[in-house]
């Protein structure tokens, strides 16, 4: 299925929606996730499915994303089982157009991000005798010079070069040319070198390998705060691979940014980003050669951005044809409003392959070595690449790490860098292998066989005792839990309840809850009083999660249009391109329902619309809806 093919509540994959929450790096202690991220890694990169292969752009297997999706998991796989209102569901397409799902972050101060300003700003002038800055003349570079310089600005990631030789040699001069081109040009960065005596200005484009290889230092005002953070619009490209574009234009390493979360990739989101020591002006000049992103809102400050930090995000959801009646809409968003939903982990959280992320994890928790190596290169059911199927192959017949690497054409896929680690240091020592994986793609494993307990253990919940606080239940006070007497649930709601997430420094519920996660860990040869690794990494201190998860600033309408074509939502860029709203035609031949709410961080977007609709959100079961739906 192409990323532009409309999907029945299309959910996060790697092919189409990602995540639509933020993560942050595990803590040590026990978290209260409601009010942090959940556990996961910094920077997924929405990404790289953990034993699942990196796609290759160009290359097609050939096969249909339903065939890739006939071994998936169903949200009764993930303990994904109940909701918490009564109202009938109704069908609808979420995300036909990337521009159907929108998220602006809500920062640390509770303000919603909006890219609104794309002007520099204004810098306090420093102690003491202002310097001049040389000002670019319109003729310093001849009309052939500006020629060959437009042609190199086009040629992205080449070693192409264009040298102009400064005849009246004086560092002024030169100093002219350079800041001619790199304003007149974004994208293009210079550097002086002598040839035969001779001074000549050379200019190349910043995504170029030697350019990457050799960053140039730049001169930085002592009164100017040490980080530049400006707001990134980004439309269909998931947080990471912006942050790679802009990281090769600017000559950086990605490390050099932070942010607060990750955002989805099939949406127009709206985040804040701060970079080390790089202006607000070159990152204006590379809003006229980028694609899909737009910089702006720039300020210098003293301090990066930090995981976590912010208070969450507000979405902006339209969901197309909908067959729902105007009274099952309204009572299905009340509910939503008043009650909220299930805050269960949604299903991108397990990976999208036949072999389940959670699975993964599980080997790693109980020390299983060989056994995580053949979940993650053994061959499976269900289509995949043609490479990756080789590759797996040859390792089912060989054995042979570096036999099966030759297979891959991209090593930087999960499997690849197993592989890599195994030819390395051989098979007897696989924790040592499996530690060249990037961290965060380990501890994905283990924080998602955490997360397929959790949501197993709150159905059971939810079955057991309802939407009210009973005897036994866990709140929080400050940061440790509290169990409940019968007395003080009486005063207590079905929002005040937590549940934790298995490790060594949580508590569980008195009541017999409580008892299914140790019943429940013990089936998977796991001892509950026994969450220390022999790996520190791996080791679990738990963390609580609320149970159920209320939105804030809730609206919808349902509304009529009649070219499926057209954007629904008026972004931030429309609007600053003064591009008008869109307008609904109260007659039209389509529905669809537009809501907006916002949503603390740790939380899935996806469950929140799963309860509205009530329909499996999992990639398996929409396939096969989409099936039925388009044919």
């Amino acid at each position: 299925m192409a990323e532009s093919e409309p999907v029945l509540i299309q959910t996060g994959e790697k092919r189409g929606c990602p995540e639509d929450e933020e993560e942050d790096a595990p803590s040590k202690k026990p978290r209260v996730e409601s009010s942090h991220e959940n556990g996961g890694p910094p920077d997924r990169n929405e990404e790289e499915e953990p034993g699942g292969e990196e796609e290759e752009d160009g290359e097609d297997s050939g096969e249909t994303f339903a065939d890739m999706m006939k071994h998936g998991l169903t949200e009764l796989d993930v303990g994904i089982l109940k909701y918490v209102s009564d109202h009938q569901g109704f069908s609808g397409i979420l995300k036909e157009r990337y521009s159907d799902f929108v998220v602006h972050e809500i920062n640390k101060e509770g303000k919603m991000v909006h890219l609104d300003d794309l002007t520099i700003p204004a810098e306090e002038e420093p102690e003491g005798p202002p310097v001049p800055e040389p000002s670019v003349e319109s003729d310093v570079l001849t009309d052939e010079q500006k020629k060959e310089l437009e042609q190199l600005q086009k040629i992205r990631n080449k070693e192409s070069q264009v040298s102009i030789e400064v005849m009246d040699d004086t560092k002024e001069k030169r100093t002219l040319v350079h800041k001619a081109i790199k304003t007149q040009f974004p994208g293009l960065e210079t550097k002086t070198e002598e040839k035969d005596g001779r001074k000549f200005i050379v200019a190349y484009h910043v995504a170029g390998k030697k350019a990457l290889a050799a960053p140039r230092k730049h001169f930085w005002p002592k009164h100017r705060g040490n980080f530049c953070h400006f707001v990134l619009y980004k439309e269909n490209k998931d947080t990471m691979d912006a942050i790679n574009v802009l990281s090769k234009f600017l000559r950086l390493r990605p490390n050099m940014f932070s942010y607060m979360g990750t955002k989805d990739k099939r949406a127009i989101t709206v985040q804040e980003i701060a970079v080390h020591r790089i202006t607000a002006e070159r990152l204006a000049h590379l809003n006229k050669c980028l694609m899909n992103l737009k910089l702006g809102n720039f300020c210098y400050k003293n301090h990066p951005l930090k995981l976590g930090e912010l208070q969450g995000n507000h979405f902006t959801v339209v969901i197309r044809n909908i067959s729902g009646t105007k009274e099952q809409v309204n009572q299905a968003l009340t509910s939503l409003r008043e009650t909220g939903f299930i805050n269960y982990y949604g299903m991108q959280r397990f990976g999208t392959t036949a072999v389940p992320t959670q699975n993964v994890g599980r080997a790693i928790l109980k020390n299983d070595w060989k056994e995580v190596v053949d979940l993650i290169l053994k061959p499976r059911p269900g289509a995949e690449k043609e490479f990756m199927v080789r590759c797996r192959e040859e390792w089912a017949k060989t054995q042979d790490p570096e036999a099966a690497l030759k297979k891959l054409p991209n090593k930087r896929c999960v499997e690849g860098q197993l592989l890599r680690g195994l030819s390395m240091h051989g098979k007897k020592n696989i924790v040592t292998a499996f530690g060249l994986i990037p961290r965060n793609n380990r501890l994905m494993y283990i924080h998602s066989y955490q997360s397929a307990v959790w949501n197993t253990m709150v159905s059971r919940r939810i079955d057991a005792f309802g939407l009210k606080a009973v005897e036994g239940d866990l709140v929080l006070k400050g940061t440790a839990a509290h169990v409940l007497s019968a007395e003080e649930a009486e005063s207590r709601s079905i929002h005040d309840i937590v549940m934790p997430l298995p490790g060594f420094d949580v508590i569980y519920p008195s009541h017999h809850v409580g008892n299914g996660y140790r019943e429940l860990l013990s089936a998977d040869g796991l001892d509950i009083d026994n969450m220390r690794h022999k790996v520190k990494d791996y080791s679990l201190a738990g963390a609580y999660r609320r149970i159920v998860i209320k939105p804030s600033d809730v609206s919808w309408e349902v509304i009529r249009y009649d070219d499926p074509r057209i954007s629904l939502v008026h972004s931030d860029f429309e609007k600053m391109e003064k591009k008008p709203a869109p307008v609904f035609n109260t007659e039209g031949k389509y529905r669809a329902l537009r809501m907006e709410f916002s949503l603390p961080p740790s939380t899935y977007a996806t469950m929140a619309i799963r309860e509205v609709l009530k329909l499996d959100t999992s990639i398996k079961k929409q396939t096969e809806l989409n099936t039925t739906w388009f044919n």
